[in-house]
């Protein structure tokens, strides 16, 4: 017994190098085994959010990461399957790009903005982004929830966009907002660029909801200081909020009063009698 453990002692003496192989190539296999995980629990091409949801004529914004796991840089080609009409662009640090080059190990922050098209209709789209460097991709699945439009315009009861005043006076207009869209219209702020000096104040001031298909009547004032000159002046009233606005240009024409005309007359008058008694009292001199 004795004989046969200090034969099996030897043994192990006499091939170390054996053992160390063994060992080595025990922790190549383990740290393989490990990269293949963390590739499985972590995919390339990622996404912050992967579904939005925004109306038609907004642009959808999706934050994503490319990841090269390879031993060496590569360069990725980008593109995005959309469907007929829509419109996308990638980009990086702000520069729109078409492809990119990643050093090994490293992550690359690529933003994506996808345009609808304006007659799409509400619903979810399925949108397959792929990056593809030789014979390998990596493909990232997103989701558009398209939920209809934002839009409002401003307008008048008749349509009509002109009117008259008589300088020093006000003047009401009454002005139509109509929500041509198809999703509801909060907090819709009216305002006006005027000519300098000229006032304009609007009842209401904002209107707090407004369905679908549906208008709202608001009343412009325009005050028109004295001494105006006659002739046309254009304000532009506006509506908005933070989805939609529309802007409606108003031409104003401003008449002097019969009082200023009169009392114009008068100065005339006096100053051609004033002329006429000169010259009669001095031109026979």
């Amino acid at each position: 017994m004795s004989a046969r453990n200090n034969h099996h002692r030897r043994r192990i003496k006499l091939n170390p190098h054996s053992l160390f192989c063994f060992l080595l190539v025990s922790m190549l296999c383990s740290k393989q085994g490990s990269a293949q995980v963390n590739n499985h629990s972590s995919p390339p091409f990622t996404a912050r959010l992967i579904n939005m949801e925004a109306a038609t004529n907004t642009t959808f914004t999706y934050n994503t990461r490319l990841h090269n796991g390879a031993a060496t840089s590569r360069v990725y080609q980008l593109s995005a399957s959309l469907p007929p009409g829509w419109s996308s662009s990638f980009k990086v640090e702000g520069v729109q790009v078409t492809s990119l080059n990643i050093d090994s190990e490293k992550t690359q922050d690529i933003s994506l903005e996808i345009n609808p098209a304006i007659e799409t209709k509400p619903g979810k789209y399925n949108i397959p982004v792929l990056a593809v460097t030789g014979t390998d991709s990596a493909r990232l699945n997103l989701e558009a929830v398209v939920k209809g439009t934002y839009t409002v315009t401003l307008t008048t009861p008749s349509g009509r966009l002109s009117d008259e005043v008589t300088e020093g006076n006000r003047k009401e207009i009454h002005l139509l907002v109509k929500n041509t869209g198809t999703i509801t219209l909060d907090n819709l702020d009216l305002s006006g660029q005027a000519p300098p000096q000229w006032e304009a104040a609007f009842v209401p001031s904002t209107i707090t909801r407004l369905e679908p298909g549906k208008d709202a009547e608001v009343i412009a004032t325009l005050s028109v200081p004295d001494k105006t000159l006659a002739g046309d002046y254009v304000t532009n009233f506006s509506v908005k909020n933070p989805n939609a606005s529309s802007t409606a240009a108003f031409r104003m024409t401003v008449k002097t009063s019969a009082l200023t005309g009169w009392l114009g007359i008068l100065v005339i008058v006096a100053a051609l009698g004033a002329v006429y008694y000169l010259i009669r009292k001095y031109g026979r001199r």
